[in-house]
């Protein structure tokens, strides 16, 4: 497979790309940094779309042979991790947690969108077992600290934290893409006259009286705080039927 390619690049070891050990770099500096290919990856993504991220893009935007990345970053998988993390750090780590966890898990989910509207390309690059980084994991933290107050286990933490983040990330990924459409007022408007018509034929009552009924407010924001407060609701009852403990087939 050539090394632009995704799906089943093998990668390289994590405590490569991010040693712990706090050795020195020895030898000869390097000419490019991990750090500026990496930034130059993700500004190619927000331009353009992952789909624009090679390594040919990207060693065009440092000024390098294509060649010579591959010692940073061997294939497209891996480069993705980096980019993925690169970004987390913009996440908040040390916000102070109110104890009521509820309120933190929803500031940490609106955190979440705001990062992923400024990267439109990271709800399809989380689609991935991703390796984390020290900013994922300082993120990570971070949300597992907020649910502390709830008493669950460890796996339970996890479960939840993974739960929100598909969840903002599927959000904002349809969000993204309302938001597209909503640019082609013609197209709005063809799609507005199809279910007009769709709910007028008689075929389908449940879905005319669900279009009949007073509008809600239709704010991207107030749209994702409902969805919202619907999960952050049902993770609660959950965990008061015991369905986070085992106790609940």
């Amino acid at each position: 497979m050539p090394r632009d390619g995704g799906a089943g690049a093998p990668g390289v070891d994590p405590r490569q790309l991010w040693p712990t050990s706090g050795r020195p770099h020895r030898g000869r500096k390097p000419a490019y940094s991990r750090e500026a290919i990496t930034a130059a990856a993700v500004a190619l993504a927000d331009a353009e779309g992952l789909e624009a991220v090679t390594m040919r893009k990207v060693a065009a935007q440092v000024g390098a042979g294509v060649m010579s990345l591959y010692s940073y970053a061997p294939d497209k998988e891996t480069l993705l991790n980096l980019m993925v993390d690169h970004v987390s750090g913009e996440l908040p780590t040390t916000n102070t947690l109110t104890g009521d966890w509820r309120a933190d898990l929803k500031a940490i989910a609106h955190l979440q969108r705001a990062h992923m509207l400024r990267h439109p390309w990271l709800p399809a690059a989380l689609s991935t077992r991703r390796i984390p980084g020290p900013n994922t994991l300082a993120f990570l933290e971070h949300a597992l600290a907020a649910l502390r107050p709830t008493g669950l286990d460890g796996g339970a933490k996890l479960e939840v934290f993974a739960q929100l983040t598909a969840f903002v990330a599927g959000h904002v990924a349809h969000e993204t893409a309302q938001a597209a459409a909503a640019r082609s007022p013609d197209r709005a408007a063809a799609e507005a006259r199809y279910l007009a018509a769709v709910a007028a034929d008689g075929h389908h009552p449940e879905l005319a009286e669900a279009l009949s009924a007073p509008g809600r407010p239709l704010t991207p924001e107030a749209v994702f705080t409902r969805f919202l407060d619907r999960l952050i609701d049902g993770l609660d009852t959950d965990w008061s039927r015991g369905a986070f403990d085992g106790s609940v087939e």
